[in-house]
Parts: C-alpha cells; structure tokens; sequence
C-alpha cells in the first residue's frame, strides 16, 4: 500500500504505562485514507490507549507508527502538537467544549489556535464555515449560546464540528455516541459520514457498541490484533 492511500501503518507497536508492563502490542495494522473503521473490544482492551498513540498524545515503547506518511515517534512534543492541530479532529467521550466559550466560539477554536487548518478553509471566513457545519449537523439555531444551555445531543454536535471544521484528514472518536439512544445515535453517524465523505476524511471511531459496526467500512476487533488481551 503507497503512502499516498494510508492514513495509518503500525509495525510492532508495543505500549506500556509501566516498564515491562504493555498494554498494546500490536503487530500490524494497516488504515486506507477515507475508510470509516470501527473500532471495537471490551474495557481494558486499550481502546482509548490507542486513539492516544494515533493522535501523539501518547508515544511507543517501540515499533513503527506512521499518520498520514510521517514517522510520530520521529517528531518533537511540539512538532507533535502541531500536527495533531493540523491533520487531525478529535472527538471526546465527554465532549470537552470549552464553557465559557459559546456554540461558534467552540467550533472556530481550530481553526483560531492552527494556522493549517485556518489556511484550509480557503479564504472562507471562519465563522461562515462554522455556520455552514452547524447548520449541516443540525445547531445552527444554537450558535450563540452558551455550550452549557445545550442538551447532551446537542453538545455532541458542536463537538464533531469542532472536530470537522477546516477538514482534517483524519478524524478520532472516543465513544461519542455512548450518552445517545439508538434513533439518535445513527442520525449523528449518518451527519458524520457525510461530513467525512466531503473532506475524504478518514474516520477511526471507537465504541462498545458493536451494533453499529455494520455502518462502517471495517471493523477491527482490537483484542483480536493485540497481543497483550490474547
């Protein structure tokens, strides 16, 4: 597979949050650019270890993990941080909207503190790119208000915006549909593909719902390919 068609490549990537202790140990594993890959296993199968890895906020003990073409391991703590701002959206569990900060004030804050991701935009005013995701996701009504006036749904929008504005390559999801019902839950996923489809982006979600599996391109069963769980 050419650089130009991978968006993830992992070799022997070991990792531990105590010496001789890992918790990942994963041999291969290869993610095309634009794929919508779901990502599955139980607590404790180092799930959200892993999207830390993908996005540098974690490094390896060892073994080879490339995004996009570039070697993490290879990049300073501050190179890191900048590419992570540039080519990755991340969506939390939890959400983690700034609350002082309103609806468009949230979904603009990427593309304020990146200059890559401000620059993809085109010439755009960032606030009419904000308008345009929230009024696509459904929030446009909202986009003066105060985060924490927001339902739970709601907040999960501003969220994935905030992750999809200046579209990134790659976007990670940390069970963001988990406070949702299930008529929600693929409403949101469906807004979300779209939204990946316009930009070509990847996206790596992670659930333990494994009911939505059949949504996705790929499923990968993350204790399956590690090596600790097995």
């Amino acid at each position: 597979m050419s650089m130009a068609q991978t968006a993830v490549q992992i070799e022997n990537l070991v990792f531990g949050y105590k010496p001789e202790q890992p918790v990942l140990n994963i041999s291969d594993l290869s993610i095309n650019r634009g794929a919508r890959v779901f990502i599955h296993g139980p607590s404790g199968s180092g799930k959200t270890t892993l999207l830390g890895l993908l996005a540098g906020v974690l490094a390896a003990d060892n073994g080879r993990l490339e995004i996009l073409g570039h070697n993490l391991a290879a990049m300073s703590g501050g190179k890191k941080d900048t590419f992570r701002g540039s080519h990755m959206g991340y969506i939390f569990q939890m959400f983690n909207l700034i609350p002082y900060l309103n609806v468009r004030e949230n979904i603009v804050l990427p593309c304020r503190i990146n200059r890559a991701r401000h620059d993809r935009l085109q010439g755009r005013n960032v606030n009419e790119a904000a308008a345009e995701l929230a009024e696509h996701l459904g929030i446009a009504s909202f986009l003066e208000k105060d985060v924490t006036e927001l339902s739970v749904g709601q907040q999960q929008r501003v969220a994935a915006a905030r992750a999809l504005i200046g579209g990134p390559e790659i976007i990670i999801a940390d069970e963001p549909t988990s406070a949702l019902d299930t008529d929600h839950r693929r409403g949101f996923l469906k807004l979300l593909f779209e939204s990946c489809e316009q930009n070509n982006a990847t996206l790596l979600f992670v659930s333990h719902d494994r009911g939505l599996a059949e949504l996705f391109h790929r499923s990968i069963a993350l204790h399956e390919i590690n090596r600790v769980a097995q």
